[in-house]
């Protein structure tokens, strides 16, 4: 048998152990042994597979805690529900058990009612916080409500948080009315109205709706339909027109009186192709 020896320039290759990494380089030495993983693993960053009470049982770690038993505590001695009294009569015992708190002698049929709980209102109502681009004097656009698109004079805010503002009525017809400040664009026009007084009982009870429901007396006929209308009391009147006047006043001292007028009595609409958050008012 012949053994060939190897070619020139071939040796055998060197058995070389496995790379290893270092402090981040590259260095030889021996494999370390496979490490475990954990059975919890990220399905996405910063959500794992299982959730912390199901690894509790899967490590069953309940095993190693040690449930330790508590004390007891005294608690507050319980009142006796039955007093024992003497009673007369042979066959009766002498004695007999009787309830300190007598049972009730009728029940509901669907069980006992619970009192319904009512939320808190009145004082606990928090006002509501006025915008930056809303003050006294202040020309704004209504979007809601009879008077939606007419331009009015934003006087004052009540107490409710509602905003108090008038057309005047002499040039919109808009009269002294309540609004909320979702339902007006504020613009950029105002006017001085700092000398303006309102009167002390102008309120949100001054504007509270009145209910027209008619009494009906003995004699009157039970086939009457005739409903009965709201009619605006001369207070009401009075008040309008003091307050119109010293608008009017305000609206004298600006310097474009005619135009803010003019710009008063207009409509405010949307036509084709005019987009309302490109506009500026």
């Amino acid at each position: 048998m012949i053994l060939m020896a190897p070619p020139t320039g071939e040796t055998k290759k060197e058995k070389t152990s496995p790379l290893l990494r270092v402090k981040g380089k590259r260095v030889k030495g021996v494999a370390p042994s496979k490490v475990g993983k954990s059975r919890n693993y990220e399905i996405a960053p910063g959500i794992m597979r299982f959730s912390k009470a199901r690894m509790y049982h899967k490590k069953a770690m309940y095993k190693k805690v040690k449930h330790g038993k508590r004390p007891k505590q005294a608690g507050p001695s319980k009142k006796p529900l039955f007093v024992e009294k003497k009673i007369g009569g042979e066959k009766n015992n002498s004695t007999r058990l009787v309830r300190i708190k007598k049972l009730p002698q009728y029940y509901h049929a669907e069980g006992d009612k619970k009192p319904r709980q009512r939320r808190k209102t009145g004082k606990f109502i928090k006002r509501q916080k006025l915008r930056k681009s809303l003050v006294p004097g202040t020309i704004c656009i209504v979007l809601a409500g009879r008077h939606k698109g007419r331009r009015v004079v934003f006087l004052k805010q009540l107490p409710s948080g509602l905003l108090l503002v008038t057309g005047p009525y002499r040039v919109n017809r808009c009269p002294l009315r309540r609004i909320n400040q979702n339902y007006v664009i504020a613009t950029q026009t105002r006017l001085d109205v700092s000398g303006v007084k309102l009167p002390d009982n102008m309120d949100d009870n001054y504007f509270r709706r009145i209910l027209l429901n008619k009494a009906r007396k003995k004699d009157e006929d039970i086939f009457d339909t005739k409903k009965e209308k709201y009619q605006v009391s001369e207070q009401r009147k009075k008040d309008q027109k003091e307050v119109d006047d010293q608008v009017f006043a305000a609206l004298k001292k600006h310097k474009e009186r005619r135009l803010v007028r003019q710009y008063l009595a207009t409509g405010f609409s949307l036509r084709h192709g005019m987009l309302p958050h490109a506009m500026k008012f």
